[in-house]
């Protein structure tokens, strides 16, 4: 994805020169939301058939007041350079990107029901002994998983999933001879 991480780069390093990091990530979020939430918005960007000039006046509708003049102006540069599909793209690269120079590291834990905080906190204390930097935990709520949890961090996962657990029992009763055959 060359396009989307070249235009965060370049917005990024537009921000930190006019010192509104912060105030760009944020219009990064709500755009990223808005994305997430409203196919018919991203079926609109992504159409050829809808003029650039349409683009740029529906950006403006939507987020004129909401985000920062910075972060409009770059929308209609990329509008003009027909570049308008790549928006949600553009805006989870620059959260990855402004992760990455804020040294923070997206934790994705997933359970089979939401965790309590007593839970959620002894999580946190055993990944910021092996992290280092900020962290954001992510929770997500997976009833298959049965019990257990799935706890990703960067590109490692720690699988301690019942549903895993029975898989791995399932699969090691098939390699034994003196079990019956399990379907």
């Amino acid at each position: 994805m060359v396009v989307p991480n070249r235009y965060a780069k370049s917005l990024i390093d537009l921000a930190l020169e006019k010192k509104q990091l912060e105030e760009v990530r944020n219009d990064m979020k709500t755009i990223k939301d808005i994305c997430n939430s409203n196919r018919d918005f991203v079926m609109l960007l992504e159409s050829p058939v809808i003029k650039t000039d349409k683009k740029i006046s529906v950006f403006k509708s939507i987020f004129e007041g909401k985000v920062s003049a910075t972060t409009l102006l770059f929308l209609n540069l990329i509008a003009t350079k027909r570049r308008e599909a790549y928006v949600h793209d553009i805006a989870k690269a620059f959260d990855e990107q402004y992760k990455v120079i804020k040294n923070i590291t997206s934790v994705k834990v997933e359970t089979a029901i939401a965790l309590d905080e007593k839970t959620r906190k002894n999580i946190m204390d055993v990944v910021k002994k092996n992290v280092a930097g900020e962290i954001e935990l992510i929770e997500k709520v997976v009833p298959a998983l049965i019990g257990g949890f799935v706890l990703t961090i960067n590109d490692k996962q720690a699988d301690q999933s019942v549903i895993r657990m029975l898989h791995n029992l399932k699969k090691n009763f098939k390699g034994n001879a003196y079990v019956p055959s399990m379907n």
